[in-house]
């Protein structure tokens, strides 16, 4: 959604390597309030990667 890779989107973040691959790999979830902050946070910094429909 942001573009980033995971190493980028950890350390924009604060957030532990280790804790958000246990997310990817579902051995851990994230309280929902986190992501809510997250995906809220994302969207007021606009750090979304736009999909861009004009490209050829």
């Amino acid at each position: 959604m942001t573009g980033m890779n995971r190493t980028e989107f950890c350390e924009y973040f604060q957030i532990p390597y280790r804790t958000v691959t246990d997310w990817e790999r579902d051995n851990r979830h994230a309280p929902d309030y986190v992501l809510r902050l997250l995906e809220y946070y994302i969207h007021a910094e606009r750090l979304f990667k736009k999909k861009n429909t004009d490209e050829k």
